[in-house]
C-alpha cells in the first residue's frame, strides 16, 4: 500500500479494520487503534494473540476503516504486515498513546 491519501485516511481514523487470515485461508476481522508512521500504518497487538499468529504465517492482510465494534465504514485494501522487534514495538506503542491519550 503506497497510496500516500490511502494512507492518510487510514491513520487519521480512530479504528483500523486488519482482516488477516487462518492456515485453511478463512479471514478474520478485527478493529486496533492505529497511527500513521511515514509510509506506514502501525498497531499494537500482545506477542500471543491470535492476530499475530496469523499474521506471522501469512503477511498478506486487508486494511481499512471501521467502528470499535469492527464494522467496516469504508473499503479495504491489500497490504502486508510485520511483526516488528521490540524496540520498533515501542515507538509505536508511544505513538499510539499519543494519538489515544493512554499511558503504558
Amino acid at each position: 500500500m503506497d497510496d500516500t491519501s490511502t494512507l492518510d485516511r487510514l491513520g487519521a481514523g480512530k479504528y483500523l479494520l486488519i482482516t488477516s487470515f487462518r492456515k485453511n485461508g478463512t479471514s478474520v476481522a478485527t478493529p486496533v487503534w492505529v497511527v500513521r508512521d511515514g509510509d506506514a500504518l502501525g498497531a499494537w497487538s500482545v506477542t500471543d494473540s491470535w492476530k499475530v499468529k496469523r499474521i506471522r504465517n501469512r503477511a498478506d492482510v486487508l486494511v481499512g476503516p471501521c467502528d470499535v465494534r469492527g464494522n467496516p465504514t469504508g473499503d479495504q485494501v491489500p497490504g502486508t504486515a510485520e511483526i516488528l522487534d521490540q524496540s520498533a514495538t515501542d515507538v509505536y506503542r508511544r505513538l499510539l498513546a499519543r494519538k489515544y491519550g493512554v499511558l503504558g
